[in-house]
Formats: structure tokens, sequence, C-alpha cells
């Protein structure tokens, strides 16, 4: 989507989209510059899922973490093995704070080994690396998995628990209380699917490549192979995650993701009756998104916005382009609706450097700011000497001169209507 050089002026300007790809209309000025975010929680909307059997169920849009449709979302139930991304979240932090390594060595406890459950069927006194304990939580929800990776990065179950109901608190999951690391039963062992969508969101956007492995759908460990549980990989398009959970209190339980053309998607049914149900459930919601959201390019990365003058620089002026693509993820009717803030300083000053931040592009829906792009000085600009300031003063004087001239002649010779 072009736009024509004179349709971009000086200073901060906001034009709203008439159609998709089509031209701006200028509608107001405004000054300063807003903050860039992206809030938790957007106002769902009012949709109706008819067919919907689950308890509580959460369609969230990935890239702002705006909540589309949402019921039952802020009531604490049983979460049983959704848990583990708690868990699961915790180990990668380890990873990247460099207090834990993939291939480090982690002793199999009693303890570990006593855990009842899902399993990948751990032996006391074996050796197991740090990465095998991750991949058999994330692919077949391995509770002994859980433990032994808890002792091994907080000494006891007790305190690696304590550190998940911290970061929990961290997250803002305000319905949520962990007493073990997997999601047996416990009575007071309880999140929301608000509180887990939150957690999902956080877990994606921080460690992607943690995807990998929730979409592995088998996994060999002591010559046993076992598989993933997860309904929607395989069968729906672009699912690649992200656990399931099953208990008798908790019902049949997923958190769900897929990602396509562009755009990702999570959902969370909690208490469904039935795996079937779970099943459904997720893919209604997520049939739902792909089919009524769009990923809108508003502009191209290194696409010219604008123009401003420069002073004390030997070029006078600058130009402004995008340092990335400005696309954002809306409701497919709503593409009409975006409104673009372009800010700018009025003038800049020499010397400048390629690619150095003049400016920013704004894309909001209604009054929720979607992204945020820095403009950037296409080429650089050295401050000229104060000889070649000096002439261009003359040089802009005798120009004036004679455009006053030329005028004044024109108004005393106009030229006659040949009309």
């Amino acid at each position: 989507m072009a736009l024509p050089r004179q349709s971009l002026h000086k200073g901060k300007h906001i034009y709203r989209f008439l159609r998709p790809f089509s031209l701006f209309m200028v509608m107001i000025m405004l000054s300063g510059f807003s903050a860039f975010f992206f809030p938790w929680r957007g106002g769902a909307q009012e949709l109706s899922f008819p067919d919907l059997q689950s308890q509580a169920a959460v369609l969230m849009e990935f890239s702002r973490g705006e909540i589309i449709y949402a019921h039952g979302e802020d009531e604490p139930r049983a979460p049983a093995s959704l848990t583990k991304i708690m868990t699961l979240l915790l180990a990668y932090e380890a990873l990247h704070q460099g207090r834990a390594k993939w291939d480090d060595e982690v002793l199999i406890s009693e303890q570990a080994w006593r855990t009842g459950g899902s399993q990948m069927y751990l032996e006391v006194g074996q050796a197991v690396t740090f990465g095998d304990l991750v991949t058999g939580i994330a692919a077949v929800s391995a509770n002994d998995a859980c433990v032994a990776l808890a002792e091994h990065l907080s000494g006891s179950e007790t305190n690696f628990v304590a550190e998940m109901n911290r970061k929990a608190a961290e997250l803002g999951m305000t319905n949520t209380l962990f007493q073990n690391t997997s999601g047996l039963p416990h009575e007071d062992h309880y999140s929301s699917a608000l509180d887990l969508a939150r957690l999902a969101h956080y877990y994606i956007r921080r460690f992607p490549e943690a995807l990998a492995l929730h979409s592995q759908q088998e996994f060999t460990f002591n010559g046993i192979v076992q598989y993933n549980r997860n309904p929607l990989l395989g069968r729906f398009p672009g699912a690649d995650g992200l656990k399931t959970g099953h208990t008798a209190a908790a019902g049949y339980c997923l958190i769900g993701t897929a990602e396509q053309k562009g755009m990702r998607f999570i959902v969370v049914v909690m208490n469904a009756e039935t795996n079937a149900v779970r099943q459904r459930d997720s893919e209604i919601m997520l049939n739902y998104a792909f089919r009524n959201y769009t990923l809108h390019t508003v502009f191209d990365c290194g696409q010219e916005i604008t123009v401003i003058d420069v002073d004390g620089g030997y070029a006078r002026q600058i130009v402004l382009e995008t340092e990335k693509t400005v696309e954002v993820i809306i409701p497919f009717h709503r593409q009409e609706d975006l409104i673009i803030n372009i800010s700018h300083p009025p003038k800049a000053s020499a010397p400048l450097e390629k690619h150095e931040v003049l400016g920013k592009v704004d894309v909001y829906l209604d009054d929720l700011l979607l992204e945020s792009s820095p403009l950037i000085a296409t080429d650089s600009v050295e401050k000229a000497g104060l000889l070649h300031l000096l002439l261009r003063s003359v040089q802009d004087f005798f120009s004036h001169l004679w455009n006053r001239f030329t005028g004044w002649i024109g108004e005393l010779f106009p030229k006659p209507n040949r009309g």
C-alpha cells in the first residue's frame, strides 16, 4: 500500500482507512508520544458458541493477548496436568539463566520414582539428562519427571512449588494456587481458564522453542514408546501445542494453540466431560478465529512514510521509512476502522546517522494500541561547514528576491484570459 508523498506533512497526523488498502484521510492533529504496550485483556466480544460444552473456555489472540471469547474464565478449577506449563516455564527460565543445562545429569530420587499418574518410567538412582526430563513432561506429561526436575532445581518439590506460586503472582494469575508440580489431585490446587491462557501466552512468547517439544507426537525413553495425548496434533492445521490434562475432578482439559498464515491463537477448555468434547470445543474456537481474523499489513518494511527538514546539514531534508513491517491481527471486517498515527519532530538537526530513529507509527483500533514501529532515517546527513551554510543563506536570499520579483511582474502583466 503506497502512500503518495503529497499526503504527508510535517508533525503528527492520524489517518483512517476508508477501505482496505486505500489512501488515508487526515483526521486530527495530536501532540506528544504515546507508550507502546500490549494489554493482557481486551474486551471479550459478544460471541456465542452454542455447541461448547466445557465448563470453562477461553479464546485468545496471541500477538497482544486479546481475549476474543470467554465463559467461566475466572472460576477456580482443578487444572490437572495443565499445571505442568508452569513447571516447564520455570525449567526454561533456569536454562535461560544458566542455572541448568540441557545435558546436565539429574539423579532420580525415590520420591520422583514413587510419583503416580502418567510417567516416563524413571528408575531410582538413574542419571537422566535435564533435556530428557523436560521433553518427557512436554510430550507425554510425565509426573515423575516433574518431581525430578523440581528436586534438581530447588532441592525439593515443596521449594519448587513455592517458586511456581511466586511466578503465578508475578503474571497476575489471581485465581491460581499450586500444591504440586504435576497437577495431581489436591483440594487446594486450582487455577482458572483465564489464568492458564495468560500463562500459556507468556510461556510461548518467552520460549517459542518449547513448541518443538509440545508438538512432538511420540517420545521413547527406556525403550518405551509413548504418544502425545493432544488431540489437535496432526488433526487441526497448524496445531503445535500445548498441554492436555485429565483427572476425575478436573474432567478433560486442554491448552491448545495453532498458527496459520502468520496468526496464532490460544484456546483453553476446562472440565469437559469427554476427550471428544474437549477436542470439539477447541476446534470450534480455533476455526472461528482463523475464519474471522486476518493479518493486515499496514506498511511494508522500509516503506517511505514522510520527509522532514534538516537544520545545519548538507542535505536540507531527510526521508523517514518504517524500520519493520507494520502488521496487525484484527477481525476481518474491522480493517476499515484502523487509525494510523504518524509522529515525528517537525525538524531534525545534523549530523544524522542512517537508520537513526526519528519518529514512529502507531496503529489503533478504537482506543486500543495494536502495534508500534519506529520511523528511521533512510540515509545519513553530515553537518555542513560554516562556509557552505553561508553560501546557502546567500543563495536562499537571492532565490527569495527572484521569487518576489517574478511575482510582481506577474501582477503587472497578467496573462490574458484565453477562455
